[in-house]
C-alpha cells in the first residue's frame, strides 16, 4: 500500500466516522455500501474497503456476510481494545480474575449511590445472564458486571470493565468454565442487584468482593489442578 493510499484512506475513515456522527448512526445500524460511499466521496470502492478496515479494527464498524456493514460496538468506547494480543502467560486467567477483584467492589458502590431507574432495569436485565452457557458471543446481552459499573453513571468506568471482558473474552469463558455453578453465579447477581437498588454501596461492595473472590478462588484451584 503506498503511502499516499494509506493517508486518503485514513482521512476516509474520519469522513465515514463523521457521516455516522452527523446522521446519529447507532451500533447496529446498517451503513451505506461501501458503492454508495465511494461514489459520495469520489473515491474508488478498494480504498472505501481499506478505510472500513480501519475502522473495524478498532470495532467501530462490524461486517456482516451478506447483509452489509454496521455501525460497531466500539463507535461509542473511548477505550480501544485488541481482541488479537497473543496470549503467552499460562496464568492470564487468574490475571483477568485478579484484576477484576481490584476493579470492580468499588465499581459496584459507585453503582448503588449513583444508579438511575433505566441503569437498574438494564442491570436487573443481565442478572440472569449468569445462567447462560459460558461462550464468547459479541452479540450477547449485556455483562451483568458491564451494566453494573454503566450504573455508576461513570462511561469510563463502564468503557474499562467492558473493554477488559472483551480483550480478554477467552479468559472470561476459562473462568465461566471453572466457576461453574450457574445457580450460585445468578443468586450472587441478585444480591448485589438488590444492595444496588437499595441505594447500599457497602453491600454492594462487599458482595461484588465476596462474589469475585469465590471465582478467583476457584480459577485458582483450576490453575492448581492444571499443574
Amino acid at each position: 500500500m503506498s503511502k499516499h493510499t494509506s493517508s486518503l484512506s485514513e482521512r476516509l475513515a474520519d469522513d465515514i466516522v463523521e457521516i455516522i456522527r452527523t446522521e446519529r448512526l447507532e451500533p447496529g445500524d446498517l451503513l451505506a455500501s461501501s458503492r454508495e460511499l465511494a461514489q459520495r466521496f469520489e473515491v474508488t470502492t478498494p480504498t472505501v474497503r481499506e478505510a472500513l478496515r480501519r475502522l473495524e479494527a478498532t470495532g467501530i464498524v462490524e461486517f456482516r456476510h451478506g447483509s452489509g456493514t454496521y455501525v460497531g460496538a466500539g463507535f461509542n468506547r473511548t477505550l480501544i481494545v485488541n481482541p488479537h494480543l497473543p496470549r503467552e502467560r499460562g496464568d492470564s486467567v487468574l490475571e483477568l480474575a485478579e484484576a477484576r477483584l481490584v476493579l470492580e467492589p468499588p465499581i459496584a458502590a459507585a453503582a448503588a449511590l449513583a444508579r438511575d431507574d433505566e441503569a437498574l432495569a438494564r442491570l436487573e436485565r443481565s442478572a440472569a445472564n449468569a445462567l447462560r452457557p459460558p461462550r464468547f458471543d459479541p452479540a450477547a446481552p449485556v455483562h451483568f458486571h458491564v451494566a453494573l459499573a454503566a450504573a455508576s453513571g461513570n462511561t469510563l468506568l463502564r468503557e474499562t470493565v467492558e473493554a477488559l471482558l472483551y480483550v480478554r473474552s477467552r479468559e472470561q469463558v476459562e473462568i465461566r468454565y471453572r466457576y461453574h455453578d450457574r445457580e450460585r453465579d445468578h443468586a450472587e447477581h441478585l444480591e448485589i442487584l438488590t444492595a444496588v437498588r437499595d441505594r447500599d454501596p457497602a453491600a454492594a461492595e462487599r458482595l461484588t468482593r465476596g462474589h469475585l473472590a469465590a471465582i478467583r478462588d476457584a480459577v485458582a484451584a483450576g490453575a492448581g489442578e492444571e499443574r
